[in-house]
């Protein structure tokens, strides 16, 4: 009984140990966690390329180019709505005045006393954009290394294609060995280009929907509802609430609530039924997963930890499923209704 348990306690001890380095070392590895999720996401693209006969060299340049564009373009976007919002700031605020005083009036015909800066104390639009800029400032601080981020995502997609090759040549035993490692590597790709794909939809979708009703930053708010689809349930909250509120004092009550609607109805069908279809039931969280691995992360790495939370978490339960001996710990890692691994094989 001792010896197990003394594994028990060193294993314990050497993940504080690690989980301690990665904290004192946030500021290098959020840079190389935002390259090896950048880099899983052009391997696809890069490969497709080398299939039609394209050199290496020139396949890697052109999924870089397209990276590159895609950076820039975020960041020349988050920096024109930060300048516009505060152009706009003073519109706000006297809209804001009169929501207040209608509200007043409101509750005044039914007896309801309300401090008199009630609503501008509660619907701060500026505490709004915080709480949304937060995040993207946190990208944008993490991005800041770009050089530095660019050329890990460089190597690391001109290492592709030669890893199975080394790991064949380091493994005690490839042949037994090699079919969890291909497993991993394949439902990882699955799961990023999946996710990848449904969060570019619903921030495509949030888009429209903010531009039909009439709702500043469209663009922005569209983003960052691209950027939070990575978090489930919490994430789609995070992402509705600025552009509620500021559809709420610049539009009314009445568009507010359409916005309101439209991000409910978009976030039902494509978390509830277009995601779940094609991500199938054994890439799943629980919600206190999700919930334990977005406070964790967010700790360790900050926003940019928060916003990959949970493809973090996902990579480690696709790590656990890979091995038998560890396929256990992935099923605590997934949701209730879950098959359990011996009926999941079964099936």
């Amino acid at each position: 009984m001792a010896e197990p348990s003394g594994r028990g306690i060193l294993i314990a001890a050497a993940l504080v140990i690690i989980a301690a380095g990665i904290k004192a070392a946030e500021t290098v590895m959020v840079p190389f966690l935002l390259a090896a999720f950048l880099a899983i996401i052009a391997a696809p693209p890069m490969f497709w390329l080398e299939k039609r006969r394209i050199p290496q060299w020139l396949a890697i340049i052109l999924v870089m180019l397209g990276i590159v564009l895609l950076l820039v373009s975020v960041g020349a976007l988050v920096a024109q709505s930060a300048s516009a919002f505060s152009n706009k700031l003073p519109f706000y605020q006297e809209r804001l005045n009169t929501l207040s005083n209608s509200a007043l009036i409101w509750g005044a015909t039914f007896g309801l006393e309300m401090p008199k800066d009630f609503l501008r104390e509660y619907l701060n639009v500026g505490m709004a954009l915080d709480l949304a800029g937060n995040t993207l400032k946190g990208l944008s601080n993490a991005l800041s290394n770009g050089l530095l981020i660019l050329f890990t995502v460089i190597f690391i997609l001109a290492e592709a294609s030669s890893f199975p090759r080394k790991l064949r040549d380091v493994l005690k035993s490839p042949e037994q060995s090699m079919p969890y490692f291909s497993q991993f590597a394949d439902n990882v790709n699955r799961y990023i280009a999946i996710k990848t794909t449904v969060s570019a939809a619903t921030g495509i979708i949030v888009y429209f929907l903010l531009l039909f009703t009439g709702v500043d930053f469209p663009l922005l708010w569209g983003l960052l509802a691209f950027l939070l689809n990575y978090v489930p349930n919490i994430g789609s909250i995070i992402a509705a609430v600025p552009a509620v509120l500021l559809a709420l004092v610049q539009l009314g009550v009445g568009p507010a609530l359409l916005v309101t609607a439209g991000y409910v109805v978009i976030n039902l069908i494509m978390g509830n039924v277009i995601e779940p279809r094609y991500m199938g039931r054994g890439l799943g969280l629980s919600t206190l997963i999700v919930f334990l691995s977005l406070v964790f992360w967010g700790w360790m790495l900050g926003p940019v930890g928060m916003l990959l939370s949970v493809p973090l978490t996902i990579t480690a339960k696709i790590a656990l499923e890979a091995n038998p001996d560890t396929e256990w710990l992935a099923h605590l890692l997934g949701p209730s209704d879950e098959p359990a691994p011996d009926e999941a094989t079964t099936s």
